[in-house]
């Protein structure tokens, strides 16, 4: 399991929302790509970006800002927000950008994200931002009646690199990480799992790494990163204490 730093941007400068709520809003920086730099300094292996203005608007909005990013660490980036086009995706992918994230169109147009998973195979995320089970969309800004498990059951064996699994009531919140949903969810699909969603200390890094039954990809960890709840340093040393399910299988 790797730990991934989120950088959240939204008018050009590095936020973080309290459940999604843009009327909640606390500015950690005005150079997003100075905390982006400092995260890959301190050993983060991937970087979480999100276009929080492109969520809402359905399109890039803070795209200059993300290609900066993208350009100037030397680890992998995956970015979600607004993505919604082929024309987006290639965007992204052809300008030093990693992965994409999809999130609203996951729900709105299967078919479209099988192609993209199709034509950009292994650089597709399913993004399944869920409250009490049910998927919102579009920033979060839009409640759906659908299930994350069936959700994202629905994109089995179709070239997915990973789902990144966010429960929205705890996202910035730092209320601790829902292990049991998130659990559950890896469970049922061969898909990996990034948890997501109110990691406030090293103990929730633990709780994710005592799951024995099923592993994860990654976990994205924000706010507690920003006021210093967590110490990267101290993240990533947790994860190489103990080994990967994958390494007990060898």
């Amino acid at each position: 399991m790797i730990i991934i730093p989120a950088v959240d941007i939204k008018n050009g400068q590095c936020v973080r929302l309290a459940q999604g709520d843009f009327d909640r809003v606390t500015v950690y920086a005005d150079q997003p790509a100075d905390m982006a730099r400092l995260w890959a300094q301190k050993g983060a292996q991937r970087i979480h970006l999100v276009d929080l203005d492109g969520s809402v608007a359905g399109l890039p909005k803070n795209g200059p800002v993300i290609l900066e990013i993208a350009r100037s660490v030397t680890v992998p980036v995956e970015v979600g927000g607004g993505i919604r086009t082929m024309e987006t995706i290639d965007y992204y992918l052809e300008n030093g950008v990693a992965s994409v994230i999809l999130g609203t169109a996951a729900i709105q147009d299967e078919d479209f994200v099988k192609a993209a998973a199709r034509r950009h195979a292994g650089k597709i995320i399913l993004g399944i931002d869920a409250l009490g089970g049910r998927v919102a969309v579009r920033g979060w800004t839009e409640h759906t009646a659908q299930n994350a498990g069936e959700l994202a059951r629905r994109y089995e064996n179709c070239g997915i690199q990973a789902i990144v699994y966010t429960d929205i009531q705890r996202d910035g919140m730092e209320t601790g990480v829902n292990v049991e949903q998130t659990r559950a969810l890896a469970k049922s699909v061969s898909i990996p799992v990034i948890a997501s969603g109110g990691v406030a200390s090293l103990a929730d890094i633990d709780a994710l790494l005592a799951v024995r039954d099923c592993s994860f990809f990654g976990v994205i960890v924000g706010r507690a990163l920003y006021t210093g709840a967590i110490a990267l340093e101290d993240a990533i040393a947790k994860t190489r204490q103990i080994p990967s399910q994958q390494e007990e299988k060898r």
